[in-house]
């Protein structure tokens, strides 16, 4: 029975991956040229024409833009389809290749405006999203609706979102979204598993206890939002002893830390600063997606003394 059940799943998603080829083959050729071209001039009206910064994404094998986009801001909200996807291609033009969302997000909307941007722009980004639901069938369920809103057959990362400890706990038991996460990347659906939360103590309990390839986590100059700050030491260790690919969010404090003394500019730097792979930062206003980039095309890590002046200022 079990085998069957599988089978239908495969086959569903199967049936997906054909219609996406089947949807998006029509005018393919026209659609390259013009996104070759949206790049181009986009290269050539950047002040500092600079490529942006890349690093290995922990064992993926994928090097990821120090900066990246998240799926929350307008790209959350419902009823903003046509800012959210210029938002989207003008990150892509601009040269960010990891695009961070969930299922959770505006009840799907955020999936959606990405999907839009990933019937043409697909092998332009390394694609992350995630289930909140912690068992077994409900993220079955819960991938192919992703799927289908992001118009691929693939992710390159699926992740437990917002991991406490309830639902840590959940995670050991028998027939749980581990089980599930493993069986698509056996099957090919997702290449890489990944965990989120907002619990230092959590996430490094959770790393520790099992093999993860990527973790997102809150990572700010105040500290907020990040709870159990006392295990981030532990937590750094952990992710460098397994060479894991480390997500950063939160940088401006959900925008609680914009006009407490540091810039954009700063509290960005700042994160990047951290033991990180990348950043990810949810855009409301295309000006806000231009600066940071402009902003991370500059960047140079900070000096230890020049973290502490950042940190002293907004404690």
């Amino acid at each position: 029975m079990r085998e069957v059940i599988m089978s239908k799943r495969l086959d569903r998603r199967t049936f997906l991956k054909n219609s996406l080829i089947a949807a998006t083959g029509i005018g393919l050729a026209n659609t390259a040229n013009k996104d070759l071209f949206a790049k181009s001039a986009t290269w050539l009206s950047d002040p500092e024409n600079n490529p942006m910064p890349k690093q290995p994404l922990g064992n993926t094998g994928y090097d990821v833009g120090i900066y990246s986009l998240g799926g929350q801001g307008a790209l959350e909200v419902p009823g903003t389809f046509d800012k959210s996807v210029a938002i989207i291609n003008r990150a892509l033009d601009l040269g960010v290749n990891y695009i961070d969302t969930a299922a959770y997000y505006g009840s799907g909307s955020s999936e959606m405006y990405i999907g839009e941007v990933m019937k043409t722009r697909r092998d332009e980004v390394f694609l992350a999203t995630k289930s909140h639901d912690y068992t077994y069938d409900g993220t079955m369920r819960l991938i192919e609706e992703s799927l289908r809103r992001l118009n691929t057959d693939h992710l390159d990362l699926y992740q437990h979102h917002y991991m406490f400890q309830e639902r840590y706990d959940r995670l050991l038991k028998k027939d749980s979204a581990r089980h599930a996460f493993e069986k698509l990347k056996e099957e090919g659906v997702i290449r890489n598993i990944g965990v989120t939360g907002h619990s230092a103590q959590v996430l490094s309990d959770a790393i520790e206890n099992y093999d993860y390839d990527c973790v997102l986590i809150p990572l700010n100059a105040a500290g907020s939002i990040l709870q159990d700050d006392g295990n981030l030491d532990r937590f750094f260790q952990l992710t460098s002893q397994k060479n894991m690919g480390v997500i950063a969010m939160k940088v401006f404090g959900g925008g609680g830390l914009i006009g407490r003394g540091l810039t954009p500019k700063q509290l960005l730097y700042y994160t990047m600063s951290q033991p990180v792979s990348t950043t990810i930062v949810g855009i409301s206003q295309m000006e806000h997606l231009e600066e940071n980039v402009r902003n991370a095309k500059q960047f140079k890590p900070l000096a230890n003394e020049e973290i502490m002046e950042l940190k002293a200022v907004v404690q």
